[in-house]
């Protein structure tokens, strides 16, 4: 298992940014960025292939989310800009031991205890 903890949610106004930290105890091969709104399946935000720097994101963040490995710290980030409401979630790293990462959350075995993001209109 791997310790996983993020920081730097909080609310925000639609347009705006944020950018969420995830300190991990080790790398896996492949780490993510999941988000879980009320009343709805958790779902993949974005992901990293750690080793080669691959990295995928849901449709609906391309182009306004990053995502980023900083290998001296042991930190995955995620970049957010011109947010929207929609984007209202709580927001969990994960991580997990795969040859190709992908979004499915079922896939990850290592959890954050997550951050809140409120995007206001």
């Amino acid at each position: 298992q791997v310790q996983l903890v993020e920081s730097g949610g909080g609310s925000v106004q639609a347009g705006g940014s944020l950018r969420l930290s995830c300190a991990a105890s080790r790398y896996t091969s492949c780490m993510g960025w999941f988000r879980q709104a009320p009343g709805k399946e958790r779902e993949g935000v974005a992901t990293i292939n750690t080793g080669t720097g691959s990295t995928h994101y849901h449709a609906s963040v391309k182009g306004r989310f990053t995502i980023s490995q900083d290998n001296a710290k042991n930190t995955l980030s995620l970049q957010m800009n011109s947010l929207k409401p929609e984007d209202t979630a709580m927001y969990y790293c994960a991580a997990t031991r795969l040859v190709f990462c992908n979004l499915g959350y079922g896939y990850y075995n290592s959890w954050g205890q997550g951050t809140q993001v409120t995007v206001s209109s």
